[in-house]
């Protein structure tokens, strides 16, 4: 959790919401699919990207690093639409999210190291607002859990009509089926937004090494249509025009510098999962002991 979220944890619990807790107990962005995605939304001034945020950011993955947080969370940037930045912390439940927060508030030094950060990083933002989105396994298709080597991720939102849920999950299992024939590796994860947004609102994510993963996908799409079929397009298309009120897709990519992981992703991917303001305190004393 990059920033502290002062929010009435203990009431989400007690909806429907609780039950997509699964057995494992998940602390970190990559120990398992996320079940719950809480997404920080930072709406950049002109002329505020860049260095200029990853300055700023450094105090937070500082803060957290001090603190030996066991909650970590990866940071995005747009390259695409409006200028911002996105942070997205998974957690296995509600009440975990609750814990975490109460943790961070019992930890003094913690709160006031974020509370210091937060307000220097308020000076070059327009705006900020976060999401919280529960996994829907049904409509998504060989999710990744390890984002450790990924750096690029295509988000796609659907606001959904009131009403018109059944044809937008037929919609989406039509496209599964046509996938699953002829792209078979093909990945995405599925969220539905349960608060902090318009009800029937999903996110579709893909994660890419590269772009030219992307290329690939849109070389083969006439196998896909050809898995679809005239009849499955025809079909696809109806109940497309019944369910989906709207849609925009963006691109973003990965932030290395701006991100708070795991030592598991330092170690492997060095030159990426950098932390700003210089390399993580373990991975400093590391190099200083393997010195001459």
């Amino acid at each position: 959790m990059k920033k502290i979220n002062y929010l009435l944890l203990a009431a989400f619990v007690s909806t429907a919401f609780i039950s997509v807790t699964p057995a494992q107990n998940m602390s970190s962005a990559s120990a398992g699919i996320p079940k719950v995605l809480e997404i920080q939304r930072e709406f950049l001034k002109p002329g505020k990207s860049g260095m200029v945020h990853e300055k700023m950011e450094s105090a937070f993955v500082q803060a957290m690093s001090r603190a030996k947080s066991p909650t970590h969370y990866i940071a995005m940037t747009s390259l695409s639409g409006k200028n911002r930045a996105l942070f997205l912390t998974s957690y296995p439940s509600l009440e975990a999210w609750e814990k975490d927060s109460a943790e961070v508030a019992k930890n003094a030094a913690l709160s006031a190291a974020l509370d210091r950060a937060n307000e220097a990083d308020g000076a070059i933002l327009e705006s900020t607002d976060t999401g919280v989105f529960v996994m829907n396994e049904e409509l998504s298709m060989n999710p990744k859990a390890d984002l450790g080597a990924m750096r690029f991720m295509e988000i796609s939102m659907y606001h959904i009509k009131a009403g018109h849920t059944k044809e937008w999950k037929d919609a989406v299992k039509l496209v599964k089926d046509a996938y699953q024939k002829s792209m078979p590796d093909a990945h995405w994860g599925m969220f539905e937004q349960r608060f902090g947004g318009e009800g029937g609102t999903y996110l579709l994510l893909r994660s890419h090494k590269t772009l030219a993963e992307i290329d690939g996908r849109w070389a083969n799409d006439k196998k896909y249509q050809e898995a679809l079929g005239d009849d499955g397009g025809k079909k696809l298309s109806e109940l497309a025009a019944a369910s989906i009120e709207s849609s925009q897709h963006q691109l973003f990519a990965f932030s290395g510098t701006m991100s708070y992981v795991q030592d598991e992703w330092i170690k492997a991917y060095p030159d990426f999962w950098k932390p700003a303001g210089g390399a993580a305190p373990k991975a400093k004393a590391e190099a200083k002991k393997e010195k001459p």
